[in-house]
């Protein structure tokens, strides 16, 4: 039982952590709502598993004969998590949207599979609660990990969604996307750093 609520605490704690998706989630669900950012959440959730499962399998001694691949990754990913931070600084600030385009299912996949926070995570991760004896207790933190993520990423969404409350006029929606896409580029700028120093 204090390996469950070990792999719980530590998916938590990973999930709910701000972080470029978590950053995204916000400003879609105060732009789209809970419904249209579900695809996003989808995405990210099930590109987290899966990279926690791919890496689990076996490409962790990948990363150890050549530790630079973090640092390759992190600045690929940082130029992603760079644009998409872009693009919601320089979103549409209309109280109606509609019509606008919304975060997607492969943008949310895509951006943990370029996101140095996940990968490190994913890194942590297997090294903690993997088994030599088998793979069983890894495929159920695999497991456990899929819902929390869920659940927290869900939870960065409605927590946007319910800003809308604040975010009722077309200038504050324009001040929230642009101090979200700073916190975004930020975010990156920060990541790159860390991995590069």
């Amino acid at each position: 039982m204090s390996l469950i609520l070990a792999m719980v605490s530590f998916s938590l704690a990973m999930s709910i952590s701000p972080g470029p998706v978590n950053f995204v989630i916000l400003s879609s669900g105060a732009n789209y709502g809970i419904r249209k950012t579900f695809y996003f959440v989808s995405g990210a959730t099930i590109g987290f598993t899966l990279l926690l499962v791919f890496i689990g399998l076996g490409f962790y001694k990948v990363i150890e004969l050549y530790p630079y691949f973090l640092k390759y990754l992190s600045v690929a990913g940082s130029t992603f998590i760079i644009y998409m931070g872009y693009l919601i600084a320089t979103a549409k600030p209309e109280v109606k949207i509609e019509k606008q385009s919304r975060p997607t299912f492969l943008q949310g996949f895509l951006l943990q599979w370029l996101n140095p926070k996940a990968w490190l995570a994913c890194v942590a991760g297997v090294s903690i609660f993997s088994s030599p004896e088998g793979d069983t207790r890894f495929f159920i933190f695999s497991l456990i990990y899929f819902i929390v993520c869920y659940i927290s990423l869900a939870l960065w969404s409605f927590l946007g969604a319910k800003s809308t409350i604040i975010l009722n006029s077309d200038l504050r929606l324009k001040v929230f996307n642009w101090v979200m896409g700073f916190l975004l580029v930020s975010t990156a700028c920060f990541l790159l750093y860390t991995q590069l120093k």
